[in-house]
Formats: structure tokens, sequence, C-alpha cells
């Protein structure tokens, strides 16, 4: 087979499907009978100079794929594969890797990098390959230039793969300034200059002890800036690169720098290719960023002597910033507004200015008030639309008492500028800031509205013509609209301004959805979204015009059903998911009032068999909203909810198994703990097959981890629902939570990521525990949770004395406190009197400034001194 290599992957790339399939077929074969050849066998292939590039490439592709997955088990199960491969096999097929560095095919060697980069990956956290880094650097030198591109080229690839604390600092310090030397100007070659720029981008994250050295920071950023005047344009955009990743790693230490930094972005925004200016303005979007989450932390107050020092670089520059921001927003293209991705100038301007505004607030207006003067009614579309995205991105971040009365000058002006301005362009723009300012600065907390009974009408007129015009501003005016409704949210129950338009709203809505242009942008969706935003901010006055559009909307869907009978189409897949999410907001509203739920309910047979219908569809996004939909449904019915289990329950369980699009079976998970709280006891004929799939979703390495808070959460509502009849499951969720929880409790060094997914999983842990305390409580066999007490206690202690638990898991572990307490009586108080840290964590939430903490806190204690009390 080995021999044959060459010929089978030339095959497998075959403009004939047969040649392709069968080469494919063999190449499996070769991997599944032989790896520890298959992959020698590539490693020579790439190696070798004399092979055809196109079989070295594929090679080395399949090598890699051989080493990494994008899918969680698969990437552990390929990473103990090689670990156990022999030591031998290894080192050849290392040897051919690093051999291929030296290759004049760029494909070859550029593949190669990045296999040893997949290899560094597995090895150096296991202390194997060690001397790697050192033999890259040996003579990097004295390499030819296409061989020192290789290795700086696979230098960076390593550090995306491996943590910085699995190479010694000396080995990182030999990287940097093998790199920083790459990147000077007295490099002759454009191509390792730039593998070497990309290469530094790449090790940042290392060089934590060399930005705090003086002398070694100094010359890394000197190498930065001096990289960013670059002839060549990709050198430049790879040094901006690193500029905008510096300020995110290393703000605390861009003070010295800052000054440079503005006049080389300034003129890279004024002058550079567009590739180049983007990444300029990036960077000052990424310094308000870190500014925004240092004063969110600490509050205006932050010295340069707190532990995180702001050092107010936007402040500072706004007098030179703005001008050189507003002067972006002149640059738009023709057809920017046609493609919801657009980036351009123009844009990444627009969305830095909004970062400055939130960054240093009133100080922007004075500003930029000027410019949007000068140019909002120029005859000119660019000034214009300019004008308008300027006053549009400065609406969050400056005080409503600074804003208002600007507001109420421009809201007329805008609403004038939406109906007659000749440009769609500026039309698109009008509609976008007036739904920032019904966003930002219309509701019930504001003083002075800005919407008020007199201008209502005048602004519904606007918004309902306005879904006439094209269909990106048709887009923009409904997301107006959304925000409009949802202004008037925490209205009185009878009473909202919007209450006398809502059918002609309503009816100007479903015009939308019919009109033969929905599919572009994203009328459709925007369409339904905002039709679901009015109907649940909605008063009890319009409740009985809800009520008719329910038989709409359900024949809507009948009609997308029985269209897809004929064909199957992306399109009615979209649409069946945006009416089963309209139908769930209906169901929510209609459902939640005594006064509408009799006559609703009346539909809900015939609702549920459409739901189930969609389950046919082949769309994972339909199957979510359909899975909703019926929670919402189950909510709402109650116990009446048990006749539609016998045909619903395949499609909860075939949910369950859904590991693929995970989505819809973290969603099932959500709807059965909605099932639960409806049918209560009646579920229980169901629960063995639930808590079997459950289980088996919690063993599996295929599902999603996001997926598995949700499960645990699930076990304390099936323990709700069926009370002391969990007893026989208790042998199997308890021993699964205490693993969990001995896993989730201890997070040092973790990243943030990590962190918020361990605080998701401690309180899916903690309502677990929760749920079956108060399932068995008053319950004769409350005695069948004693032995699992010390454990629950234990996982308390460690979670206080970790002191990394967010607002949310504290709330549930001071209530799960409360529930053992409550639920085992007497027999819990010496075990929490023993225990390690419950007084101090109860006082700690006690004198909590969260409500809702302290409320849990107040009932924890009382049940606590009864149990004590006994």
């Amino acid at each position: 087979m080995a021999m044959e290599i060459t010929q089978i992957l030339l095959n497998a790339q075959a403009v004939d499907g047969s040649v392709r399939k069968q080469a494919e077929e063999s190449l499996k074969q070769f991997q599944e009978q032989n790896l520890p050849s298959f992959l020698l066998s590539l490693a020579g292939e790439l190696a070798n100079d004399d092979k055809p590039f196109e079989s070295r490439k594929l090679a080395g592709l399949i090598l890699k794929n051989a080493l990494d997955s994008k899918e969680q088990h698969r990437k552990i199960e390929f990473i103990q594969r090689w670990l156990s491969l022999d030591s031998p096999v290894k080192d050849q097929v290392k040897a051919c890797l690093l051999k291929t560095l030296s290759s004049t095919v760029p494909d070859a060697w550029s593949t190669a990098s990045q296999v040893i980069a997949k290899v560094a990956g597995i090895e150096l956290p296991h202390k194997q390959w060690p001397e790697l880094v050192g033999s890259l650097l040996s003579s990097i030198h004295q390499l030819p230039p296409h061989t020192r591109q290789a290795t700086l080229e696979t230098l960076g690839y390593i550090c995306e793969e491996v943590s910085p604390d699995v190479v010694d600092q000396d080995h990182v310090n030999k990287m940097l300034t093998a790199v920083v030397q790459g990147i000077i100007s007295s490099e002759s070659n454009n191509d390792v200059r730039l593998a070497a720029t990309r290469a530094l981008y790449n090790a940042l994250g290392f060089a934590q002890a060399n930005f705090s050295n003086d002398m070694e920071r100094d010359y890394i950023m000197r190498v930065v800036c001096e990289a960013t005047l670059s002839p060549e344009v990709k050198i430049r955009q790879a040094a901006f690169e690193c500029l905008v990743a510096i300020c995110s790693t290393y703000y605390d230490k861009l003070a010295p720098y800052i000054q440079n930094i503005f006049e080389i972005t300034a003129r890279a925004v004024k002058q550079d290719e567009e590739y180049v200016a983007l990444q300029a303005i990036e960077f000052w979007s990424s310094i308000c960023d870190e500014e925004i989450d240092i004063l969110d932390e600490y509050g205006d107050d932050c010295s340069r002597d707190s532990e995180i020092p702001c050092f107010f670089f936007i402040k500072q520059a706004l007098p030179v910033l703005i001008p050189m921001l507003l002067e972006t927003l002149l640059k738009q293209e023709e057809d920017q507004d046609q493609d919801e991705g657009t980036w351009n100038i123009s844009k990444a301007g627009g969305t830095c200015l909004g970062l400055v505004a939130r960054t240093v607030g009133d100080d922007i207006v004075p500003l930029v008030m000027p410019f949007i003067e000068e140019n909002i009614t120029k005859p000119d579309w660019r000034q214009r639309e300019a004008g308008t995205y300027s006053f549009g991105s400065i609406l969050e971040g400056p005080s409503p008492d600074k804003l208002m009365p600007l507001v109420n000058v421009a809201l007329n002006f805008m609403l004038n500028a939406l109906m007659q301005d000749p440009s769609n362009h500026v039309k698109d723009t009008t509609a976008w800031t007036l739904g920032r300012m019904f966003e930002l600065l219309h509701g019930s907390g504001l003083e002075t509205p800005i919407i008020t009974q007199e201008n209502c009408q005048q602004i519904v007129t606007v918004l309902l013509h306005s879904m006439k015009d094209v269909p990106n501003v048709a887009e923009k005016a409904c997301g107006a609209l959304y925000f409009l409704a949802q202004g008037y949210e925490d209205a009185a129950a009878s009473s909202s301004p919007l209450t006398p338009f809502f059918h002609d709203i309503v009816h100007a809505l479903f015009t939308v959805t019919h009109r033969e242009d929905v599919g572009e942008s994203r009328l459709l969706t925007a369409a339904y979204e905002t039709l679901n935003e009015v109907v649940r901010c909605s008063t009890d006055e319009t409740a009985p015009l809800v009520m008719q559009l329910v038989p709409v909307i359900m024949n809507e869907l009948h009609q997308t059903l029985e269209a897809q009978n004929l064909s199957s189409d992306e399109r009615q897949n979209e649409l069946q998911g945006l009416l089963c999410g309209c139908l769930q907001v209906f169901i929510q509203k209609l459902g939640s009032s005594e006064a509408t739920k009799h006559l609703f309910m009346q539909n809900a047979d015939q609702m549920m068999v459409l739901f189930l219908r969609v389950f046919s569809s082949r769309s994972a996004t339909a199957h979510e909203e359909a899975m909703l939909a019926i929670g919402a449904l189950a909510y709402a019915t109650g116990l009446e909810f048990a006749k539609y289990m016998p045909e619903f329950y395949k499609h909860l369980e075939m949910g369950l198994q859904n590991f693929e699009d995970y989505q819809v079976c973290s969603i099932t998970v959500g709807v059965v703990g909605d099932v639960c709280r409806a049918l209560e006891e009646k579920i229980l004929p169901y629960c063995d097959g639930i808590m079997t799939q459950l289980l088996k979703d919690l063993s599996s390495n295929h599902l999603h981890r996001s997926v598995k808070p949700p499960i645990f959460s699930c076990f304390g509502d099936l323990a709700l629902a069926i009370g002391e009849n969990f007893e026989k499951y208790l042998m199997y969720a308890m021993p699964m939570l205490q693993s969990a929880a001995e896993l989730s409790a201890h997070t040092s060094g973790a990243d943030d990521d990590m962190q918020e997914y361990a605080n998701s999983l401690r309180n899916g842990i903690l309502e677990a525990y929760s749920g079956i305390f108060q399932g068995f409580k008053g319950s004769p066999k409350t005695q069948l949770l004693m032995p699992y007490a010390p454990h629950i206690l234990q996982f308390l202690d460690s979670l206080y004395m970790e002191k990394d638990m967010d607002d949310v898991v504290t709330k549930t572990a001071i209530g799960v406190l409360g529930d053992l307490a409550d639920t085992l009586g007497s027999n819990a108080g010496p075990l929490i009197q023993q225990s390690a840290t419950s007084k101090d964590f109860l006082s700690c939430c006690l004198s909590s400034d969260d409500h809702l903490i302290k409320e849990s806190a107040e009932w924890a204690e009382k049940a606590i001194s009864r149990a004590i009390s006994f």
C-alpha cells in the first residue's frame, strides 16, 4: 500500500466520482488496518520533493485531520491514539515533517508547519518533544529565506496550538527574538517579514515576562510600529493586527506609546488601503472595549494605583480621534445598505464612534453635534447619511439629560427624512437611527418621554409607510417599530398609546410577510419578530384582536406544511420556524390571562397537530421553535397536556437523542421541565424513558457540553413533579451529580469561557439538588437523602471557598442549604453545624447587595434555625 500511496492520493482528487470514491475507500481501509504505516506513508509523501505537489498537499491535510477534530470527543480520541503510538513511529513522522520545512514547494512546507503545530499541541503538554522549539531556532539566521519563512510560520502555528505554560521562558525569549528579528526593516525578504509579523501576533500571549521588561517591550513596540510603515500592504495589515492584539493583552503597558500609535493609525485611516485602515480603526475600538470593561467594573474613580488601571486614553484622544472617525463616515460604498454583512471604513468608523460614546459619555456630544448640523441637510447623500449615522452612533453612552433636548428636535426631522429623502441609503440609516432612539431613550423609566400622545400617530404612520419601501429600509422600519412597542412593555394593562393603531400595525406587518421581495435582506424575520413584540407588549384591550390572529397564523403554518409535502424548500422551513415562534408568543400572551385562556384553548388541539407535523421537516431551527411552542402550550394547558403525551413523547425522545443538532437537544431538555411543571405526577408513566435518555446524554462524549447543565436542572424538575417516586432514580442520578460537582467546584486558573461554563454547570447541579429536596419534603422517605447530605454540604463549602461563584449560583447555592435544612429537619442540624463554611456563607449572603440573594438567605436562615433548634 505504501508504494501506491501517491497514486491513491492523486485518485482521491480525481474528477471522476467513482475513481475518487474508490481512492477514499482505500485510504480509509489503510488507516483502519495499519495506522502507523498509514501515518508514515503520508509523512514520507509530504517530505519527498520528487512527488507531485497535489499528492503532497493532500497527504499533509489527511495527516493533520488524523491529529485534530472540531468535535471535542473525536479530538480527545485522536490525542490518545497519537500518544499510544510507538516512539520510533512518532519520531520518524516528526523527522519527515521537520525535513519538509526546507522544501522549496510552498504548499508542502506550509502544510507541514500546520501538522507540526498539531503534534506539538498534543506532545508539549505531556512533556514530550521538548527539543522542538530549540531545533527550529538552532540555525534560523543561516537558513535560506523560504526555510526561514516556513520556520517562522511553524512557530506562529505552535503558539496558536499550545498554552504559554508548556513552553519554558528561555525558549519563549529565543522564539520572540527570532520572530522580532524577522520583522525588522533590515530583513530584505518580504515573505519572511510577513511570516514573522503573523507569528508575533500568535506569540503575544507568551510574552508576559517580556512586556514587563521596559527595554524588551520598547524594542517589540518599536519594531511593530515600524512594520506598520512597510511598503508591503500585507505586512502593514499584519502589524496593525499585532497592535490590536497588544491593546487587548497589554493595555496597561501602552501609555508610553499611545501618542505615536495615534499618529500611525491616523495616517493609515486617511491614506492607506482599506484592509490596513480597518485594522487601524479596530485598534481604537479595542481600546474602547478595554476601558468600558474597566469602567464597568471599577467606576470612574479607578486610578492608576488600582488593580486594573484605566488610563483614559480615549478621553485624552477625543479632540483628535473624533474628527478622524467622523471623516471615515463619508467613505460609504454605493451598495453597502444591500448587504447586512458589509464591513468597510464607514461602518468601522461608526462602530468605533459608538464605542467611544459608551466610553466617555456626555463628553462626545459637543464634538459630534457640529458635524451632524453641518451635514444632515446637504445636497450630497453621503453627507446626509454620515450626519444621520453619527447621530445614531452616539445615542448609547451619554446621559438622557444630555440627549433628550437633541432627540426631541431630531425626531421630527428624522420622520420627515424617512418619508421624503430621495436616497435609500439615507432612509436606511434614518430608520436605523429612529430604532436606536426608541431602544435607548423610550420607555416607562424615563421622566420626559420623547414619544407622546401627540406625536405617536405621526411616528406609527411614517413607520407603516416605510414598510412599503425597498426591503432594507422596510426591515429597519420594522426594527424601529419593534423598539417602539417594547417601550410600552410596562404600560398599565389597559393603556398604551399604540392600542388605537394595533389593527393597522398588524395588518401592515402581515402585508410585509407576503411581499414578493420579502426574501431580500432580513425582512421576513424582522416582520415576524416585530409582530411578536407588538403582541407581547399589547394590552388587555387588544386581546380580542390578538385572538383573531391565532387562526390566521395557524392557517399560514398549515399552508407551509402542505407546500412542504410537495417540495422541501429552505424558505418554507424558515417560515415554519417563524410561525411557530409567533404562536409561542400568542400562547404565552393569551394563555396567561384568565379572560382569554378558555377561548384560546379551543385552538390547542389543532395547534398541537401542526407543531407535531413540523417535526417531519429537516430544519433544526423549525424543530427548535416547534419544541419551544409546545413547551409554552404545556405551561398554558397544565394537567390537560397529558392527552398529547402519547403522541408527543416519541418526538420528545428523538429530541433528547439529537446529539448532532445539540441546540434542539438542549431545548428539548428545557421542554421536559415545562412538561414536568404542567403534568406534575401525571408525567410518571414517561419518567423511565426520560431518565434513561438523560443519563445516556450525560454519559456521552458526543453531546455538546452546553447541554449538560440543563440536564442536571431537569433532574430537579422531574423530582419536583413526581416527589418520592423519584426514589428509584436516586441511585443513578446522585452519583452523576456528585462527580459533576467535584469537577465543577475547583476551577482555579480557568479562562473566562471555562469559568462561565463551570458556573452554568454548578447552577444546574444545585437546581437538581433543590428540586430533589423539595420533591421529597414531607415524605416518609426523606431518610433516603441523608447519605448524600454530607457530600452536598461539602460541595457548598468548596464553592464558597473558591470565591468565584456568580450571583445566580450564589442564590441557588444558599437556596439549596435552606432546602436541605427544610427537608431533612433535625437530621440536618448537626451536619450543618459541622460544616466548614455554612455559617460564614449564610452571613455573607444575608449582607449581600443583591436582593434576590438576600431574600433566599433570609428564608434559608429560618429553615436552618428550625433544623438546629429541634
